[in-house]
């Protein structure tokens, strides 16, 4: 499904995001850089050594949360992978929504910077990180949807989500946030 927005589009696939032949590819990081399960694990083994190697260098610190860096993308097709720090949800009182959101549009405007034309999300924070997904999928879609009314860039906004579940909800909030004639199939 898809939904354009000016000159720009939101795409929902199904399938792994380290398939994916977009400019960016976005990893659901935690804040040390330091590798895991999931997508970050999928991104990582994928990639090749070279992408844990240059956040070690470049980044010694890590990563706030809600913040992004960027580093190569190995032997992945994208150009660049942006390691996106999401919140570990708690009880929805402790900013999780707005460093969240944060996450996602700190993502896009360091695509806009890069000059990227395509950048793929997974669903940042609803898996390990125990962030309700329809809450998740609300705060993704918003953002983005806002993002790409003000700047209309970058032109194509994929979300490859890995499950038929998360798909279905995506599908469903797209259809609540973005105008009616504004989406396709």
């Amino acid at each position: 499904m898809e939904a354009h927005i000016a000159h720009s589009k939101i795409e929902l696939v199904q399938g792994d995001i380290t398939d994916q032949a977009v400019d960016v590819v976005v990893n659901a990081a935690n804040h040390l850089l330091a590798g895991g399960g999931g997508v970050d694990g999928a991104i990582h083994d994928r990639g090749g050594p070279t992408i844990l190697d240059e956040t070690k260098k470049k980044y010694p610190n890590g990563c706030e949360t809600g913040d992004v860096v960027v580093t190569s993308a190995g032997r992945l097709q994208a150009k660049y992978v942006f390691h996106a720090v999401g919140p570990i949800y708690r009880d929805g009182h402790k900013e999780e929504a707005v460093l969240l959101a944060a996450a996602y549009r700190r993502s896009l405007e360091l695509a806009v910077e890069l000059d990227c034309q395509s950048i793929a999300f997974p669903a940042l924070s609803a898996g390990a990180y125990r962030y309700p997904l329809s809450e998740a999928t609300e705060i993704a879609l918003d953002t983005i949807n806002e993002f790409l009314l003000k700047l209309d860039k970058p032109l194509t906004v994929r979300f490859v989500l890995f499950d038929s579940r998360t798909m279905r909800t995506f599908v469903n909030m797209l259809l609540r946030v973005v105008a009616p004639e504004s989406r396709g199939v």
